[in-house]
């Protein structure tokens, strides 16, 4: 299908999102947090590649290895709370913001009218009615259990295929897609009162054996994702759908901070270097700043900055409206007469439900999570892990190592070296995991590489374990044999190792 099909890439579009960056730079200086545009003095771009470089010598732990978010890292005094602290380096007025940006983060909005209206404005369609619902300590979300089973944490993206608009018309190969005619873009499966939700999202689950090396079968669950009672017809035929559960929420802007020009030099679309990896950035359309930019956040990098994706949950999950999503009835599309007519809370002295100050405060609280310590650095059992890790392949994509740009307004983040296991960029997973779903230069099969840094933690922070973009996989391992596509050599030479070396890969994995 259209979504799916490879694409030609050119190094037009680098130099393109290249020139535009520098081209905005000063609307970024001044416009608030934006990622890293400025290239590094050639020195310091030397040191920087070296202290970068993959690792070497499994015997020890690296030289700062145990700080997986640089000066910033946190030693969580319980595992539960490991993704809920600001950074070890916040400065005392960064610390009074995240303290009121955590308040904004865990608010119940209320419906409008009330005579609360700071916090009204809920809806009128709604996924959940406050960001932590989704992102519970700051954890993974997780799908339902069953079919009749519901979570706040897993969405339906939907959208149809449309022309790219005439600002993105350079950027070769880029995708538009566009809201469904009737459902917007995210199903919402709440309502206020005197509205229905729009459909209910079920999940059942087929259960099918993986046989490994060894001749142990593990067995993988294969979702299948049904929109039960629509409350305004169907979907359009050409409509694309992506289950998605929320990802954890640690260290964005620590990954906001990777220079921009760094992460495009790692790209091989044309799979040069003959290893089967063949990354590639995304490039969106920012409403923030109104050009394309690189694409950083979200499972398919459909977002540049933190405050983008924060504007953008609260509009599709929550309903409410921000100076970047105006619009106070959220996601209702223009097919949707009774949801737009609804009442809102725009128009009192905020302007908006969420105005300007109260994004920029969930923004700073949501791009300062700190990056939790590492643990068992120095365990040989995770060095040996460690060692397969690289040997398998793995860091081809998951990027061990990146040095955060200087950035003198954003102490927290500036020039830190880090951990996040990621090179941001999309890689084609294959057709176990694709989608169909088209983003930018994400095609259906691609997917940006999620960080790995915390993922050890998953259970003690969300109470389960539930990985992948839309959380089939219960284990690690699970997680490791779904993979396909560019990631499937790696994936097999894990299946094929020895019961002892795999339990290692997993110590390893949950170190980090």
């Amino acid at each position: 299908m259209r979504s799916s099909m490879p694409r030609r890439w050119t190094k037009a579009n680098n130099a393109l999102v290249l020139a535009l960056i520098v081209a905005g730079r000063a609307a970024l200086a001044t416009d608030g947090p934006a990622p890293a545009d400025t290239p590094r003095p050639a020195d310091e771009a030397a040191r920087v590649a070296a202290v970068t470089a993959p690792a070497t010598s499994f015997d020890a732990a690296e030289a700062y290895e145990v700080n997986a978010g640089g000066a910033g890292t946190y030693v969580a005094p319980r595992p539960e709370t490991a993704f809920m602290h600001p950074p070890a380096n916040i400065t005392a007025a960064g610390d009074l913001d995240f303290i009121s940006g955590q308040a904004l983060f865990e608010k119940i909005w209320v419906a409008a009218p009330t005579a609360t209206q700071a916090s009204d404005g809920l809806g009128p369609h709604y996924n959940a009615r406050a960001c932590v619902l989704c992102h519970v300590n700051n954890g993974r979300g997780h799908p339902p259990a069953g079919p009749d089973d519901r979570s706040n944490a897993l969405v339906m993206h939907i959208a149809v295929p449309g022309p790219a608009p005439d600002e993105m018309a350079a950027v070769e190969g880029w995708l538009a897609n566009l809201p469904d005619p009737i459902y917007g873009r995210q199903v919402q499966t709440f309502a206020t009162i005197g509205l229905d939700a729009e459909a209910r999202l079920r999940v059942t689950w087929e259960e099918a054996a993986a046989t490994l090396g060894d001749g142990s079968v593990v067995s993988l669950r294969r979702p299948t994702y049904s929109l039960d009672d629509l409350a305004q017809g169907p979907l359009a035929a050409e409509t694309m759908r992506s289950p998605r559960v929320a990802p954890q929420m640690i260290g964005l802007g620590l990954l906001e901070a990777i220079p921009a020009d760094e992460i495009l030099a790692r790209e091989d679309p044309d799979d040069r270097d003959g290893d089967g990896i063949s990354g590639r950035a995304n490039i969106v359309w920012s409403d923030e700043y109104a050009q394309p930019m690189l694409g950083r956040f979200g499972w398919k990098a459909g977002h540049a900055t933190v405050r983008h994706q924060s504007a953008t949950a609260f509009a599709n999950d929550i309903g409410i409206s921000t100076p970047v999503h105006p619009a106070g009835w959220g996601d209702c599309t223009g097919a949707q007469a009774a949801c737009r007519a609804a009442p809102h809370g725009d128009g009192d002295a905020r302007v908006f439900e969420a105005d300007a100050e109260t994004l920029d405060l969930t923004t700073f609280y949501a791009a300062n999570l700190a990056v939790p310590a590492r643990r068992d650095v120095n365990d040989a059992q995770v060095l040996a892990g460690k060692r397969l890790f690289y040997d398998s392949g793995c860091i081809a994509c998951h990027t061990p190592k990146h040095v955060t740009a200087r950035i003198a307004d954003r102490p927290e983040s500036s020039f830190q070296l880090i951990w996040p296991y990621t090179d941001l960029l999309l890689h084609d997973m294959g057709p176990g995991l694709a989608d169909g779903y088209s983003e930018g230069l994400a095609n259906g099969r691609e997917y940006r590489t999620p960080p790995l840094w915390g993922i050890g933690l998953t259970r003690a922070v969300s109470g389960e374990t539930s990985f992948l973009h839309d959380g089939r996989a219960r284990t690690l391992l699970e997680a490791i044999l779904w993979h396909g596509g560019e990631a499937q050599a790696a994936r097999d030479r894990v299946a094929a190792m020895a019961a002892a070396d795999r339990d290692a890969l997993i110590r390893f994995l949950e170190s980090l």
